[in-house]
């Protein structure tokens, strides 16, 4: 980091490396940024790149992927944005280099085709990421060229917060508190970029290309344009704006689905249209304040952290539990019951809700996610690897670090202080989270004219009380798929062997 300090206080050198390129994967912004800023400080020219990876693209399962319809709007944003960084500072160049193919050969013949010196990116921390990563290192340097890489997706990486045994921590609590305890000014510093952008590099007329359309990546349009999910970076910065003054008030407001309690920046902060150093300044700052609800927020990004740090130290929980004891763990084979949850007819309303807000629109409020996870595992007694893999297809933030995270948080196989006591009873988290039915009605309008005392729970409903609201249990909304408290204690006895012994 003492390099990163001096770069970030002194001139650039006068002898200056030729060129370099910098690969953006899931960090499409132009400002403060890691690799950009470093590329930028150390080299006379820097192209930028980006790859539709057909690698990733063609293992996904529809042609209609909203995510992929966020990205191609944010590399159209991010061309526009460098090209006015570059001429807001005196230079002819800018513009973003895209290409569609497998990443790992197309960067490589970018870089050669170029005459780089280096190729420059921030670091990802999946298995097949660090993989990919690799090989494009392995084969740059046959070539006799450099590659670096730099944190920047999350505050506090790898090995940067270890116990007092210099060990990765386990649990969340105490790694909070050593991670608040290291997050300084300097980790907070946004990374002057446009103090040198007048390196951006004017691209060679024999590279150019037009930005392939969505049809040209194989893709098609959805829904995204007539949801609230603006993107680029420009999106970010409009929904950060809208999030700043409720801050204050996020500790209460964020597990009611039916308000607007969240910052839904969660896209952005997945595919880096927002610095995360932007946003824990901001959090830092009105925590300082005294602000409980900029505390709670800068908790969450904690545990983003968290996340990210067990996946780079224990990556076997891509496929295995966290603790390995918990594999033993015997799930059920339950088509119909997975059905059931896969297609928001459980007959549980909060469960269902939460199903269709995320089929709709690719969003899942965060209360709802642990609701629907502990459902699915503690209910139906379902792997949780399978509601994982549903997540990851559906969801637009889909990250797979937080990601499967949360679902071994759920499913009391991962990192947690206190694991198969927690289940989660639908009814009562549907009572207290959505106590007039708000977020319930707006998914699912059949129930409408339930009153509030049975909004939570229908099926709890005298024949005469679904009469009186014209609603027919098992036609009009499903019967409940299992019984709540029979299927608790089935849970509490498929964890009995992990029960400390008297």
């Amino acid at each position: 980091m003492i390099f990163a300090m001096n770069a970030f206080t002194t001139d650039p050198s006068p002898s200056r490396n030729p060129s370099a390129l910098v690969w953006l994967r899931r960090d499409l912004r132009c400002t403060d940024h890691a690799a950009l800023y470093y590329a930028l400080h150390r080299f006379q020219r820097v192209y930028c790149a980006f790859v539709f990876d057909t690698d990733i693209l063609e293992a996904l399962p529809s042609c209609q992927d909203r995510r992929v319809e966020f990205i191609h709007a944010s590399v159209q944003a991010l061309d526009t944005g460098l090209r006015e960084l570059a001429a807001r500072n005196g230079s002819p160049g800018g513009g973003l280099i895209v290409r569609h193919g497998p990443a790992v050969p197309t960067i490589v013949e970018l870089a050669r085709s170029l005459g780089v010196q280096e190729v420059l990116t921030n670091r990802d921390y999946e298995p097949d990421a660090i993989a990919r990563d690799a090989q494009v290192k392995q084969a740059l340097q046959a070539l006799g060229i450099g590659w670096s890489d730099y944190k920047d997706q999350v505050l506090l990486e790898r090995d940067e917060v270890l116990n007092q045994q210099g060990q990765p921590y386990s649990v969340f609590t105490p790694y909070k508190r050593a991670w608040l305890q290291k997050l300084d000014a300097f980790q907070l510093k946004a990374y002057p970029v446009e103090r040198y952008a007048q390196h951006l590099a004017d691209l060679p007329p024999d590279l150019v290309q037009p930005l392939p359309s969505l049809a040209d990546l194989w893709f098609e349009t959805t829904n995204l344009s007539a949801l609230p999910i603006p993107t680029g970076m420009q999106g970010a910065q409009q929904l950060l704006q809208n999030f700043a003054p409720r801050m204050a008030a996020y500790h209460e407001a964020r597990d009611f689905p039916g308000r607007k309690g969240v910052s839904y920046l969660s896209v952005h902060l997945r595919f880096g249209t927002v610095s995360i150093r932007q946003l824990a300044a901001l959090a830092a700052e009105q925590a300082a304040q005294g602000s409980e609800g900029a505390h709670t927020w800068l908790s969450e990004l904690a545990w983003r952290d968290f996340y990210f740090m067990i996946l780079w130290h224990h990556p076997h929980v891509v496929q295995q539990s966290f603790r390995p004891e918990y594999d033993r763990v015997q799930w059920d084979d339950a088509p119909a019951l997975w059905q059931a949850w896969t297609q928001a007819r459980t007959g549980y309303p909060l469960v269902d809700a939460a199903m269709r807000q995320l089929l709709q629109t690719g969003f899942m409020h965060n209360r709802l996610r642990m609701v629907v996870a502990s459902f699915l595992t503690k209910d139906l007694g379902i792997d949780w690897r399978c509601g994982e893999r549903f997540f990851a297809q559906h969801l637009n933030d889909y990250d797979l670090a937080a990601n499967n995270g949360g679902w071994q948080w759920a499913a009391s196989t991962g990192c947690d202080a206190q694991p198969w006591f927690r289940i989660f009873n639908p009814v009562t988290q549907s009572q207290r989270f959505d106590p007039d039915g708000r977020f319930i009605r707006r998914y699912l309008p059949e129930l409408a004219c339930v009153p509030d005392k049975h909004i939570h729970f229908p099926a709890a409903m005298k024949p005469q009380e679904l009469q009186a609201c014209g609603l027919r249990l098992g036609e009009d909304y499903p019967l409940p798929v299992v019984n709540h408290a029979s299927a608790r204690e089935r849970t509490l006895m498929r964890f009995h062997f992990l029960r400390p012994q008297a």
